[in-house]
Protein backbone atom coordinates (compact mmCIF):
# COMPACT_ATOMS: atom_id res chain seq x y z
CA UNK A 1 0.00 0.00 0.00
CA UNK A 2 3.18 2.00 0.60
CA UNK A 3 4.72 1.32 -1.91
CA UNK A 4 1.25 2.42 -4.15
CA UNK A 5 1.02 5.55 -2.30
CA UNK A 6 5.16 6.81 -3.30
CA UNK A 7 4.09 5.98 -6.39
CA UNK A 8 1.07 7.65 -6.79
CA UNK A 9 3.14 11.12 -5.20
CA UNK A 10 5.76 10.61 -7.53
CA UNK A 11 3.70 10.50 -10.73
CA UNK A 12 1.85 13.06 -9.24
CA UNK A 13 4.93 15.09 -8.52
CA UNK A 14 5.55 14.50 -12.67
CA UNK A 15 2.56 15.49 -13.81
CA UNK A 16 2.32 18.84 -12.02
CA UNK A 17 6.17 19.84 -12.31
CA UNK A 18 5.61 19.15 -16.62
CA UNK A 19 2.52 21.03 -16.04
CA UNK A 20 4.13 24.14 -14.21
CA UNK A 21 7.00 23.97 -16.90
CA UNK A 22 4.39 23.64 -19.90
CA UNK A 23 2.85 26.52 -18.99
CA UNK A 24 6.19 29.03 -18.25
CA UNK A 25 7.19 27.87 -21.80
CA UNK A 26 3.80 28.67 -23.15
CA UNK A 27 3.84 31.95 -21.56
CA UNK A 28 7.24 32.84 -22.61
CA UNK A 29 6.83 31.62 -26.74
CA UNK A 30 3.32 33.88 -26.03
CA UNK A 31 5.01 37.08 -24.85
CA UNK A 32 5.10 40.50 -26.83
CA UNK A 33 9.02 41.27 -27.33
CA UNK A 34 9.99 44.95 -27.51
CA UNK A 35 10.86 46.25 -30.52
CA UNK A 36 14.88 46.96 -31.87
CA UNK A 37 13.94 50.46 -31.45
CA UNK A 38 12.32 50.23 -28.08
CA UNK A 39 15.14 48.30 -26.80
CA UNK A 40 17.95 50.87 -27.67
CA UNK A 41 15.78 53.17 -26.21
CA UNK A 42 15.15 50.81 -22.82
CA UNK A 43 19.36 51.34 -22.42
CA UNK A 44 19.27 55.13 -21.52
CA UNK A 45 17.02 54.29 -18.55
CA UNK A 46 18.82 53.22 -15.14
CA UNK A 47 17.40 49.41 -14.13
CA UNK A 48 16.98 48.66 -10.66
CA UNK A 49 15.40 45.47 -9.65
CA UNK A 50 12.92 44.88 -12.16
CA UNK A 51 12.10 48.34 -13.20
CA UNK A 52 13.01 50.30 -16.11
CA UNK A 53 13.60 54.06 -14.53
CA UNK A 54 13.52 56.88 -16.93
CA UNK A 55 14.18 60.14 -14.77
CA UNK A 56 12.85 63.67 -15.18
CA UNK A 57 12.39 66.44 -12.14
CA UNK A 58 12.26 65.34 -8.66
CA UNK A 59 9.51 67.93 -7.85
CA UNK A 60 7.08 66.46 -10.39
CA UNK A 61 4.52 63.68 -10.00
CA UNK A 62 6.48 60.18 -11.05
CA UNK A 63 4.57 58.05 -13.54
CA UNK A 64 4.64 54.33 -12.47
CA UNK A 65 3.34 52.34 -15.13
CA UNK A 66 1.50 48.74 -15.27
CA UNK A 67 2.81 46.69 -19.07
CA UNK A 68 -0.19 44.92 -20.95
CA UNK A 69 -0.45 41.41 -20.48
CA UNK A 70 2.13 39.40 -21.85
CA UNK A 71 4.24 42.46 -23.14
CA UNK A 72 7.94 43.35 -22.23
CA UNK A 73 8.06 46.42 -20.02
CA UNK A 74 10.91 47.64 -22.71
CA UNK A 75 7.77 48.12 -25.33
CA UNK A 76 6.83 51.09 -23.42
CA UNK A 77 10.40 52.74 -23.68
CA UNK A 78 9.82 54.84 -26.53
CA UNK A 79 7.28 57.36 -24.92
CA UNK A 80 8.40 56.88 -21.78
CA UNK A 81 11.59 58.20 -22.35
CA UNK A 82 10.30 61.43 -24.48
CA UNK A 83 7.57 61.93 -21.36
CA UNK A 84 11.05 61.83 -18.91
CA UNK A 85 12.56 64.47 -21.20
CA UNK A 86 9.80 66.95 -20.53
CA UNK A 87 10.66 66.20 -16.68
CA UNK A 88 8.36 63.44 -15.60
CA UNK A 89 10.14 60.26 -14.12
CA UNK A 90 8.66 56.88 -15.60
CA UNK A 91 8.72 54.01 -13.65
CA UNK A 92 7.88 50.66 -16.15
CA UNK A 93 7.11 48.21 -13.94
CA UNK A 94 8.02 44.51 -14.91
CA UNK A 95 5.90 42.27 -13.67
CA UNK A 96 6.30 38.35 -12.97
CA UNK A 97 5.71 36.96 -16.69
CA UNK A 98 4.87 40.30 -18.16
CA UNK A 99 1.84 40.28 -16.36
CA UNK A 100 0.25 42.80 -13.88
CA UNK A 101 -2.37 40.94 -12.33
CA UNK A 102 0.72 38.95 -10.64
CA UNK A 103 2.25 41.67 -9.11
CA UNK A 104 -0.45 44.24 -8.23
CA UNK A 105 1.32 45.65 -4.96
CA UNK A 106 4.03 46.99 -7.41
CA UNK A 107 2.98 50.58 -7.05
CA UNK A 108 2.85 50.48 -3.37
CA UNK A 109 6.26 48.93 -3.12
CA UNK A 110 7.92 51.20 -5.50
CA UNK A 111 6.49 54.78 -3.74
CA UNK A 112 8.01 52.73 -0.35
CA UNK A 113 11.18 52.14 -1.65
CA UNK A 114 11.99 55.16 -4.26
CA UNK A 115 10.26 57.83 -1.45
CA UNK A 116 7.93 59.16 -4.11
CA UNK A 117 5.54 61.78 -2.25
CA UNK A 118 2.99 62.17 -5.09
CA UNK A 119 2.58 59.85 -8.12
CA UNK A 120 0.83 59.20 -11.35
CA UNK A 121 -0.41 55.73 -12.13
CA UNK A 122 -0.89 54.21 -15.98
CA UNK A 123 -1.33 50.89 -17.70
CA UNK A 124 -1.77 49.42 -20.66
CA UNK A 125 -4.60 47.07 -21.53
CA UNK A 126 -4.84 44.89 -18.59
CA UNK A 127 -2.11 46.88 -17.54
CA UNK A 128 -4.97 50.23 -16.86
CA UNK A 129 -7.19 47.61 -14.67
CA UNK A 130 -4.68 46.82 -12.10
CA UNK A 131 -3.37 50.55 -11.80
CA UNK A 132 -6.96 51.44 -11.09
CA UNK A 133 -6.84 49.51 -8.23
CA UNK A 134 -3.87 50.40 -7.07
CA UNK A 135 -4.65 53.62 -7.53
CA UNK A 136 -7.88 52.90 -5.13
CA UNK A 137 -5.71 51.64 -2.51
CA UNK A 138 -3.61 54.81 -2.66
CA UNK A 139 -6.27 57.61 -2.70
CA UNK A 140 -6.47 57.68 1.01
CA UNK A 141 -3.28 58.63 1.27
CA UNK A 142 -3.23 61.49 -0.87
CA UNK A 143 -0.29 60.58 -3.57
CA UNK A 144 -2.04 59.60 -6.25
CA UNK A 145 -2.25 62.48 -8.12
CA UNK A 146 -3.64 61.26 -11.84
CA UNK A 147 -5.06 57.91 -13.34
CA UNK A 148 -4.78 57.31 -17.26
CA UNK A 149 -6.08 54.44 -19.33
CA UNK A 150 -4.00 53.28 -22.49
CA UNK A 151 -6.71 51.04 -24.29
CA UNK A 152 -7.76 50.49 -20.85
CA UNK A 153 -10.56 50.88 -18.20
CA UNK A 154 -11.22 50.36 -14.72
CA UNK A 155 -13.03 47.31 -13.20
CA UNK A 156 -15.49 47.73 -9.82
CA UNK A 157 -12.57 46.44 -8.06
CA UNK A 158 -10.98 49.75 -9.48
CA UNK A 159 -13.32 51.82 -9.04
CA UNK A 160 -12.20 55.47 -9.26
CA UNK A 161 -15.65 57.07 -8.98
CA UNK A 162 -14.57 59.61 -6.06
CA UNK A 163 -11.41 60.36 -7.06
CA UNK A 164 -10.86 64.05 -7.04
CA UNK A 165 -7.65 63.64 -8.99
CA UNK A 166 -6.91 64.13 -12.75
CA UNK A 167 -8.12 60.77 -15.32
CA UNK A 168 -7.33 60.26 -19.34
CA UNK A 169 -8.16 57.31 -21.18
CA UNK A 170 -6.56 57.90 -24.58
CA UNK A 171 -7.65 54.18 -27.29
CA UNK A 172 -7.61 53.68 -31.00
CA UNK A 173 -9.79 53.60 -33.03
CA UNK A 174 -8.21 50.82 -34.89
CA UNK A 175 -7.92 48.83 -31.93
CA UNK A 176 -9.37 45.64 -31.90
CA UNK A 177 -8.23 44.34 -28.95
CA UNK A 178 -10.07 46.60 -26.86
CA UNK A 179 -13.55 44.88 -26.02
CA UNK A 180 -15.73 47.82 -26.78
CA UNK A 181 -18.88 46.47 -25.02
CA UNK A 182 -16.53 46.11 -21.33
CA UNK A 183 -15.42 49.97 -22.39
CA UNK A 184 -18.28 51.63 -22.03
CA UNK A 185 -19.68 49.94 -19.17
CA UNK A 186 -16.59 50.62 -17.29
CA UNK A 187 -17.31 54.21 -17.70
CA UNK A 188 -19.72 54.07 -14.11
CA UNK A 189 -16.56 53.63 -12.48
CA UNK A 190 -14.83 56.50 -13.98
CA UNK A 191 -15.24 60.35 -11.90
CA UNK A 192 -16.93 62.94 -14.38
CA UNK A 193 -13.88 64.78 -15.04
CA UNK A 194 -11.91 62.14 -16.76
CA UNK A 195 -10.63 63.39 -20.57
CA UNK A 196 -11.63 60.88 -23.21
CA UNK A 197 -9.45 61.35 -26.08
CA UNK A 198 -8.76 58.96 -29.19
CA UNK A 199 -5.96 58.45 -31.52
CA UNK A 200 -6.88 58.51 -35.58
CA UNK A 201 -5.48 55.94 -37.33
CA UNK A 202 -3.75 53.92 -33.28
CA UNK A 203 -4.70 50.28 -32.63
CA UNK A 204 -3.54 48.63 -29.58
CA UNK A 205 -0.08 47.33 -30.22
CA UNK A 206 0.62 50.72 -31.39
CA UNK A 207 0.54 52.21 -27.36
CA UNK A 208 3.67 49.84 -27.05
CA UNK A 209 6.05 49.08 -29.53
CA UNK A 210 6.45 45.61 -29.94
CA UNK A 211 5.06 44.34 -33.58
CA UNK A 212 1.95 43.12 -34.46
CA UNK A 213 -0.87 41.99 -31.81
CA UNK A 214 -3.00 38.51 -32.64
CA UNK A 215 -6.43 40.19 -33.29
CA UNK A 216 -5.48 43.56 -33.15
CA UNK A 217 -6.73 46.03 -36.25
CA UNK A 218 -4.37 47.59 -38.62
CA UNK A 219 -3.13 50.64 -37.88
CA UNK A 220 -2.89 53.74 -40.98
CA UNK A 221 0.21 55.45 -38.65
CA UNK A 222 3.36 54.19 -38.15
CA UNK A 223 4.70 53.01 -35.10
CA UNK A 224 6.43 56.16 -34.48
CA UNK A 225 3.62 58.44 -34.92
CA UNK A 226 1.40 56.67 -32.16
CA UNK A 227 4.43 56.97 -29.89
CA UNK A 228 4.41 60.26 -30.27
CA UNK A 229 1.25 60.96 -30.08
CA UNK A 230 1.36 58.78 -26.38
CA UNK A 231 3.96 61.50 -25.08
CA UNK A 232 2.38 64.50 -26.35
CA UNK A 233 -1.24 63.58 -25.28
CA UNK A 234 0.73 62.32 -21.74
CA UNK A 235 2.76 65.50 -21.50
CA UNK A 236 -0.15 68.07 -22.06
CA UNK A 237 -2.07 66.52 -19.46
CA UNK A 238 0.50 65.61 -17.03
CA UNK A 239 1.28 69.53 -17.23
CA UNK A 240 -1.76 69.94 -16.15
CA UNK A 241 -1.39 68.25 -13.09
CA UNK A 242 1.69 69.99 -12.48
CA UNK A 243 0.09 73.14 -12.34
CA UNK A 244 -2.49 71.63 -9.90
CA UNK A 245 0.07 70.07 -7.92
CA UNK A 246 1.12 73.19 -4.76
Amino acid sequence: MKKKYKKWLLVSGILCLILVLGSFFYIKSSSYVASSAAQITAKKAIREDNVLIFEGKKENPAIIFYQGALVENKSYSIWAYQVAEAGFSVYLIQSPFNLAVLDTKAAQELIEKEQLSTVVLGGHSLGGVIASRAAGELIQENKVKGVFFLASYPDEKGSLQTFEGSVLSITGDYDNVLNEKNYQESKQFLPQQTEYQTIIGGNHAGFGSYGPQKGDGKSIITNQQQQMEISERLIQWLQTIEMKTP
